[in-house]
């Protein structure tokens, strides 16, 4: 009876996002800032589990700031995780057609010089190791690395529901870039750095078998694996984002390459170095759009078991 239910929940779901595909495909840009607004403030007020989780985090994160401030960068927030969805929905064509750079440099201010900036490091060092927080319209990333020419192999949490994973799947690739689960991915992230390609990777969440980094001045814990894949095959870490402007336009971020030191004498130590300046860059850009950052995940989760990373 159990499982009867999940697949009418899953199918229910399912066929709510295709109805919600449908019509973001055929509104206006306007009308898509409109859904986002309408469909963001929903899930501030009607999910409160995830709407007292992000007034706690931005609360600690930014104590200087009133409710009242604090209070609106929650409701932002939760209008620009809705928004990214809808903006992936309707530039699904965009992304399709020979002039989608043109199209893409049109709304996105110095584009040109992120993206020479990310495909020179990419080319100059066989292959890098591209992260980016969950800020802003992460979803276009794989795209505009497409258009460039950065081939890449994208880890990805698969969705809870099935039909709906096999749905965001399926638009995900067709940028042509690879997507692999989450769940044993290190294997072909492996032989991808050696094949001298690039991956990708969104790090900013909290994790069990994490490194304690100091996150907005509060202990969190972030994953370890970028580092380990730097320290292993000698590649820069790069740290990207692309987020909105008032004018509904995008900008983006490409960090300064973090290497691996040359001569380090702990690869434990250097590992935990690696993560911490990670997650500084991340920090930097979060705290320049917290409105754009995704705060209704539980970044600062605590775990009772100590793992093999604890300082």
């Amino acid at each position: 009876m159990a499982k009867k239910k999940s697949k009418l929940k899953w199918l229910l779901e399912y066929y709510a996002v295709v109805v919600l595909f449908t019509l973001a495909g055929l509104l206006p840009n306007w009308g898509i800032r409109v859904l986002g607004r309408i469909l963001g403030d929903m899930l501030f007020s009607l999910v409160p589990k995830r709407k007292t989780i992000a007034l706690n985090n931005i609360s600690c994160a930014f104590p200087e700031k009133t409710q009242q401030e604090v209070a609106r960068i929650a409701r932002e927030s939760c209008r620009s995780f809705i928004m990214s969805f809808l903006e992936m929905i309707k530039n699904q064509s965009t992304f399709k057609t020979t002039e989608a750079f043109r199209k893409a440099h049109r709304r996105t201010a110095h584009i040109e010089e992120l993206f020479k900036k990310a495909k020179t490091l990419h080319d100059s060092n066989g292959g890098c190791i591209f992260l980016t927080p969950h800020i802003g319209n992460w979803e276009l990333l794989p795209h505009v690395s497409a258009i460039v020419g950065i081939n890449l192999v994208v880890v990805a949490r698969p969705l809870d529901n099935p039909y709906l994973e096999k749905l965001f799947y399926s638009r995900r690739t067709e940028t042509g870039q690879i997507f692999i689960a989450k769940t044993n991915a290190m294997f072909k992230l492996q032989e991808t750095l050696r094949r001298g390609k690039s991956i990708g990777m969104l790090p900013d969440q909290s994790t069990s078998k994490g490194i304690s980094v100091d996150y907005f001045g509060r202990k969190a814990t972030a994953t370890p694996v970028p580092a380990i894949l730097s320290v292993m095959y000698k590649k820069p870490i790069v740290v990207c984002a692309c987020v909105r402007q008032g004018n509904g336009e995008f900008t983006g971020f490409v960090s300064d390459p973090i290497f691996p030191l040359s001569g380090f004498n702990s690869e434990k130590a250097e590992i935990h170095r690696i993560t911490g300046e990670v997650t500084k860059a991340m920090e930097i850009i979060i705290r320049e759009y917290p409105e754009q950052y995704l705060w209704i995940h539980n970044r600062w989760k605590t775990y009772k078991k100590e793992n093999v990373w604890a300082n």
